[in-house]
């Protein structure tokens, strides 16, 4: 028998908690290990119940969610983050992934896709609403104009071709096929663009060079 997902649930607003709380308690493989409202109480809960996934509302009374979730994955990189959240906004998603979080969703989200969303990230994937990586993508889309940015202009243009191919998705195979690459090969430059850019996961990267793609006219 498998051991349950511990899970913490960060909200200010006591009825969110409770109503995901009642919903996590319905299941047989998931277990509230503790119950927070602000950053500081998120950060000192997470060291006392160690949980494997936190759920985070990005707004917390004293600060940002986001703010909780870096300090809560620099003590405990083990400990997965699940952002929570009433606003599609691009900027705090982001802000998520720089932070360490693995998962994005909106609080409008079905009881059922949120259980497969604690489950996915507990699992170890990431996981991201595709209603809000949607303006992502879009702006990646319609025209890559890169900012100056020290840490890109690193990045060879075989480099640049390949980030912009993770950031809209793309497995290394499949960057590899579009760009007549072996597999290994893309496996190698991948490891080249964290370096260059001073991250650890694809999808900082991919956020970083959102974060510093405009489009044309904007």
């Amino acid at each position: 028998m498998t051991t349950p997902l511990r899970v913490l649930l960060v909200d200010d607003h006591e009825v969110v908690r409770s109503g995901v709380a009642a919903l996590l308690k319905a299941t047989d493989d998931i277990v509230v290990a503790g119950e927070a409202g602000t950053v500081q109480g998120a950060v000192e809960e997470a060291d006392r119940v160690r949980p494997d996934v936190v759920v985070m509302d990005v707004r917390l009374a004293d600060g940002s969610g986001i703010e909780a979730t870096r300090e809560i994955r620099a003590r405990r990189p083990q400990t997965q983050v699940l952002m929570l959240t009433s606003f599609a906004d691009d900027e705090a998603l982001f802000a998520s992934i720089m932070a360490g979080a693995s998962g994005y969703v909106l609080k409008q989200v079905r009881s059922g896709e949120l259980l497969r969303a604690i489950r996915a990230v507990g699992a170890g994937q990431s996981l991201l609403d595709p209603a809000v990586t949607k303006a992502v993508l879009d702006r990646l889309r319609k025209g890559k104009h890169l900012m100056r940015d020290e840490k890109l202009a690193r990045l060879s243009p075989q480099e640049e071709r390949i980030l912009t191919l993770i950031a809209e998705g793309k497995t290394n195979r499949e960057v590899g096929e579009e760009l007549h690459l072996a597999e290994k090969t893309v496996k190698n430059y991948v490891s080249s663009i964290l370096s260059k850019l001073e991250v650890a996961r694809r999808a900082e990267a991919a956020a970083y060079l959102a974060r510093h793609t405009t489009t044309p006219g904007s």
